[in-house]
């Protein structure tokens, strides 16, 4: 398609927009009386109108039933997270049993590395990208301080070349066959919270297990966003957040992935009373008898007040399916990134979008290199009704959205960029 960076455009492209309906499912922010233009659902996802009904469901349970909601609620609590299975397993996929809800994201990936990183004083090493976000950093300090290792020396980034903006994919592979038997976990970014870039989980995987170790992934910015075959990748274990692209609130549930091969064997876990046998959770016994699948990870009771909005939004991702979705985000990325390089032209700027440009390595993120701008355009940009996101030293990230960006969001965000260039300079 030859795009074109015109009002009239941007509302033909909307108008032709299979998902433009679901634009009205969100509540956006105000700005001057109209909806701001919304970039970081990388960061925050908004909020879908429907989600107060699924929150007042169980508020109205509870004070109706209390205790007795946890059987006799519409959607009884003792088995709540269950509905989330079939959905779950779609958007990532899996098989049902491959999937859970539970915690948080760090949280979950502590506790999948209970299981997954066994180290031994031949093979404890883990290998992970530069620049990895800084959670999931400090959660291998801890893990390789806790098993009595130097992280110094059991840590190895994948770094990106001198020059260069992304990781690449031959660089990480030949890392994992040097390092070899000395490799006990394998743990990326399914896509990478700064630059964008997605990454190959197939051929990580592939390489990681050729050398006898185990391979997850943190999935935070590519649930919901990107295809995932993690069944059929093979993948050990993945965990990712539900408040990104999902948009389940601030700091809501995560979910959780455990290849059904791993179902059946004798993993160690930190065991809990809601990963105990369903048919024999409420008889108390004092042994531990883990549920099948991934729920039998699970460890307390969960929180249903949270579930219940990440409900909503796996509900409509099911209508929706994320075949659609990917058509839409692919060409509204595309879209941005044409409209950047023409107002680039119109004001003499250099943007360097450090995204991949090719679609097999991005989903719906352009991260931007201001060359010669400063904070002062993000501040702009702001106090303009464009809610973006800023990066050290001097980055911005652009999150379309495709549930509830327009076209003409990227055109009209083009229109404030360019003042707000001319304006600073």
């Amino acid at each position: 398609m030859t795009f074109q960076n015109t009002r009239e455009f941007a509302q033909q492209l909307d108008a032709q927009d299979e998902l433009k309906s679901y634009r009205n499912e969100f509540i956006f922010p105000q700005h001057e009386g109209k909806d701001v233009i919304y970039f970081t659902g990388n960061s925050l996802g908004l909020q879908p109108k429907r989600t107060k009904k699924y929150v007042d469901d169980v508020m109205n349970d509870w004070a109706n039933l209390a205790v007795e909601g946890h059987f006799y609620a519409e959607k009884p609590w003792w088995d709540y997270q269950e509905r989330f299975a079939e959905p779950l397993s779609k958007l990532v996929g899996a098989k049902p049993s491959e999937v859970a809800v539970m915690n948080t994201l760090t949280v979950n990936l502590h506790l999948l590395m209970v299981s997954f990183y066994r180290p031994t004083k031949s093979r404890y090493k883990i290998i992970c990208e530069e620049k990895a976000f800084p959670s999931d950093q400090y959660m291998f300090q801890s893990q390789v301080s806790h098993h009595g290792y130097n992280p110094s020396e059991a840590i190895i980034e994948i770094k990106r070349r001198e020059g260069e903006h992304n990781i690449r994919l031959e660089d990480i592979l030949s890392k994992i066959e040097e390092v070899g038997d000395e490799l006990a976990l394998v743990l990326f970014g399914g896509v990478n919270y700064y630059t964008g870039q997605v990454f190959d989980m197939k051929a990580i995987t592939d390489a990681g297990h050729k050398v006898g170790a185990n391979v997850g992934f943190d999935l935070a910015h590519a649930a919901g966003n990107i295809k995932l075959d993690l069944h059929n990748w093979n993948v050990d274990f993945a965990a990712w957040c539900s408040y990104k692209y999902m948009n389940s609130g601030p700091g809501n549930a995560s979910g959780c992935f455990v290849h059904e091969r791993h179902h059946q064997s004798n993993l160690p876990r930190f065991a809990g009373w809601w990963g105990h046998n369903k048919e024999r959770r409420f008889k108390m016994e004092p042994t531990f008898d883990p549920v099948h699948g991934a729920d039998g990870w699970q460890i307390s009771n969960l929180p249903i007040l949270s579930l219940a909005p990440y409900l909503a939004s796996v509900d409509m991702f099911a209508e929706i399916g994320m075949e659609k979705l990917i058509q839409k985000r692919n060409q509204i990325t595309s879209y941005l990134e044409f409209i950047l390089h023409e107002i680039a032209t119109e004001v003499t700027s250099t943007f360097e979008i450090i995204t991949p440009s090719n679609q097999e390595e991005r989903a719906c993120q352009l991260s931007v290199f201001l060359h010669g701008e400063g904070r002062s355009l993000f501040d702009y940009l702001m106090s303009n009704g464009v809610i973006t996101d800023w990066r050290e030293p001097n980055v911005i990230r652009l999150a379309p959205v495709p549930l509830y960006t327009s076209y003409e969001d990227m055109y009209e965000f083009g229109q404030i960029l360019k003042r707000g260039i001319l304006e600073n300079n």
